[in-house]
Order: structure tokens, then C-alpha cells, then sequence
């Protein structure tokens, strides 16, 4: 995978939290109980790993999450809260290069978001939106970003909670839905 500059990782991220956001927003109301593509999620638990995962990452580096509303109460303020968290240590220097051992062994604070929770915002992006019934186009550049990331990932990517098997496309299948396929998604 090709190195990426932190102010261009704090980018992608706040671009891609941003997106994400833009998604939890425009969540009817009556459809945050819609089943997701993640078996046994709703529309809202899709929110709630995210959130969640943003302290997870935080941790890491032992960072203590401040508190964000609940996603129950309100998934937007609890998105807006924690992704904007993330973004304050990713802009932070010192804290973004801070070190950990993690399962890929050791990486940087910034390389970890960008190599998880970017990978994370545009999946969980698209169950959102297929969850709720709002547009699914993603990024081509991130559909490409992701899919090399995700071949990059090995058998890793098919351990459980992670991404299931494969699913073959549709003939004539564009880059997202072969992408998406590949996750283990139908579309």
C-alpha cells in the first residue's frame, strides 16, 4: 500500500467523516431500525460501530474519548462528536504519529485511521445507505483506494465480524458493485 502524507491521511479522513455524516443526516427517521447488509445490524447499529470505533481507535494510543451523545438519542451529534475527535489527534502531529503494536504490528495513530477507519467510512457508507434507502454512489477513487486495501488485507479480511466470503457480481458489474462483491456484500 502506498504511504500517504498525514495532512493528506486528516483529509481522507475529515472527507470521508464528513460524507459519512452528510449519510447519518439524511436518515429518514422511520428507517433507523432497517435491517443493514451487516447480518444482524439495523440502520443505527451501522452508527454505532462507527462510533464506537473512533474510541476504539483512540485508545490505541491512549487517548480517552471525550463523551458524545447517544446514538439512540441522536446518531448525528454522536457522529459529529466522535469522528471529530479522530480529526482533532489526526491534525495534531505529535498525537497522530504516536506509536502502537497492533495487529498489523507496529503503526502510527494516522496510518491505523487510514488504513481502518477510511477503509470503514466507505463500506459502512454504502450499508447506511442501502440500509435506508439513500444514494449509494461512492467515490470512484475510493472505491479503487478500498479495493486494493481490501486485497491487501489476505485472509484477515475474511475472519469473522471483519467481511464474509466473497460473492460473485453481476455480469457487467461496475467497480463498486465488484468491490462490494468482494466485501462479501449483495447487491
Amino acid at each position: 500500500m502506498e504511504e500517504a502524507t498525514m495532512s493528506e491521511i486528516s483529509q481522507r479522513f475529515a472527507r470521508l467523516s464528513d460524507a459519512f455524516g452528510a449519510k447519518v443526516a439524511a436518515v429518514p427517521p422511520e428507517r433507523w431500525s432497517n435491517p443493514s447488509p451487516d447480518a444482524g445490524w439495523t440502520a443505527r447499529d451501522v452508527v454505532r460501530h462507527m462510533v464506537a470505533n473512533q474510541g476504539l481507535f483512540l485508545g490505541l494510543i491512549h487517548e480517552q474519548p471525550d463523551e458524545v451523545p447517544s446514538v439512540d438519542d441522536d446518531p448525528v451529534g454522536a457522529w459529529k462528536g466522535a469522528s471529530a475527535q479522530v480529526l482533532h489527534v489526526l491534525e495534531d502531529p505529535q498525537r497522530a504519529d504516536a506509536e502502537f503494536d497492533g495487529f498489523f504490528g507496529r503503526s502510527t495513530f494516522a496510518e491505523a485511521v487510514d488504513r481502518f477507519v477510511n477503509f470503514d467510512l466507505v463500506v459502512h457508507t454504502w450499508d447506511l445507505s442501502r440500509a435506508t434507502g439513500i444514494d449509494e454512489r461512492l467515490d470512484p477513487d475510493d472505491v479503487a483506494r478500498v479495493r486494493k486495501q481490501a486485497e491487501g488485507f489476505g485472509e484477515m479480511l475474511r475472519s469473522p465480524q471483519v467481511c464474509g466470503p466473497a460473492v460473485e457480481p453481476p455480469p457487467g458489474a461496475d467497480a463498486q458493485t465488484e468491490l462490494l462483491a468482494f466485501l462479501g456484500r449483495r447487491v
